[in-house]
């Protein structure tokens, strides 16, 4: 009997002379579940990518955890800096500690009447004990930045591409940093901001359009001069083995180093960000499955115009002997291959799709609207795997009524049909 059920199935979903209208809406409605897998599939993928890009730029320019001291006039100042570096050590899972010192600053070319605010990190570049903090630091430790002596006898500069394009800077030029924290007053009253000199050495791009247009790199001892810091940095950066517990770490550093030290994690920083992308995932996904529940009343009208059309056929096949479980299974199977055929085809489009905008990355984005260049994607096994289940799931309950009014069919009534 499966066999049989399978057999008038198919025959009722193949086109024939008198049912092409039927056939053809069958058609529509593997189009609809087609259309609305592919949909979804991309735009979760483009969420994911969008989510996995920006946590991957994000731990690739900032350590794992911040350790700041409250400074009572204001900003980040730490002196003891040795031993938050050696209890940051003694952590669990703390791969490596350091220093650094981070500023708002204002940077011109001194021949030109155009100046940009940007955040100045001092960094050191070659810090003996444990891998370096942040991929910036990692280019420079393996030469593909270049930071070394400069023939001006300045301190070397790293910019980002975007700053240095807006200010037509190339490797070699000097340029002037002001800085907007050590500010003192002249003689007349006038605001004096301190001023060193810089040679730009080299040009980096992350692709987050943030952090290319604002950030630059100087030594360590550099920025203690221009802050007048002497030996001091503004806080400690902390690389954990494994990023997701951070927040562990920076509780752990928080009661062992105690006020007035302070901690902060990557997660903490960016939680409003990443919060908004998970719920406008969230939001994204419902809003698509309806396509996939648009499609699912396509089958409910399919297979209600296919009882229609096979009333007296039904009727002959009951006054045969055929049972109702057997009329029931004969639509559930027409309303399931219905889906099941609609979800592999948007499955194999969803994926062709992702591949396409993947390999090609023909999407640009504003980066100052959306902090990326491209539009990333990044599809996961266990959402592909639920898109699938879902929309299988939803074209089956789609069969429940029409197979269910099928088989309560009378066998002469149904004969009679016209």
């Amino acid at each position: 009997m499966k066999r049989l059920d399978w057999y008038i199935a198919r025959r009722y979903l193949a086109s024939r002379r008198k049912g092409r209208f039927v056939s053809l809406i069958t058609l529509i409605a593997v189009g609809g579940v087609l259309v609305g897998v592919a949909a979804l599939i991309v735009v979760i993928a483009v969420m994911t990518g969008l989510q996995r890009d920006l946590q991957a730029k994000i731990l690739g320019m900032n350590p794992h955890v911040y350790v700041f001291e409250q400074d009572p006039g204001g900003g980040f100042r730490m002196g003891d800096w040795p031993r938050v570096i050696e209890t940051a050590r003694a952590a669990p899972g703390v791969v490596s500690a350091e220093p650094f010192i981070m500023t708002q600053v204002a940077v011109f070319v001194p021949d030109r009447d155009y100046v940009q605010p940007g955040t100045l990190f001092g960094i050191e570049p070659r810090w003996p004990d444990g891998p370096p903090l942040t991929v910036i630091q990692e280019q420079i430790r393996t030469g593909e930045l270049n930071f070394q002596a400069t023939r001006t006898g300045y301190p070397p500069l790293i910019m980002g591409r975007r700053l240095a394009e807006k200010m037509s800077i190339f490797p070699g030029d000097t340029v002037l940093v002001a800085s907007f924290e050590n500010i003192r007053t002249g003689p007349l009253g006038d605001l004096q901001p301190a001023m060193r000199h810089f040679e730009v050495t080299d040009r980096f791009s992350t692709g987050m359009y943030e952090y290319d247009s604002q950030y630059m790199y100087v030594p360590i001892e550099a920025t203690q001069d221009l802050l007048d810091l002497g030996t001091g940095v503004s806080g400690v950066g902390v690389t954990v083995r494994e990023p997701w517990e951070a927040a562990t770490t920076a509780g752990w550093l928080q009661a062992e180093l105690r006020f007035p030290f302070y901690t902060n994690d990557w997660m903490q920083l960016n939680s409003t960000l990443f919060s908004a992308l998970q719920l406008e995932k969230l939001a994204m996904a419902i809003i698509l499955f309806l396509i996939v529940v648009v499609a699912a009343f396509n089958i409910i009208s399919t297979l209600i115009m296919v009882v229609a059309d096979k009333t007296r056929e039904i009727g002959i096949l009951k006054a045969m002997g055929t049972n109702d479980r057997t009329i029931l299974g004969v639509f559930m199977l027409q309303g399931l291959t219905i889906g099941m055929v609609g979800t592999a085809l948007g499955t194999g489009l969803g994926l062709f799709l992702v591949w396409l905008v993947d390999r090609y990355q023909f999407i640009e984005l504003p980066g100052d609207v959306y902090f990326l260049d491209t539009l990333p994607v990044a599809l996961n096994p266990g959402d592909l795997a639920l898109i699938i289940v879902l929309s299988i799931m939803v074209a089956f309950a789609a069969t429940i009524y029409p197979a269910w009014q099928a088989s309560r069919l009378m066998p002469v009534e149904a004969i009679r049909h016209e």
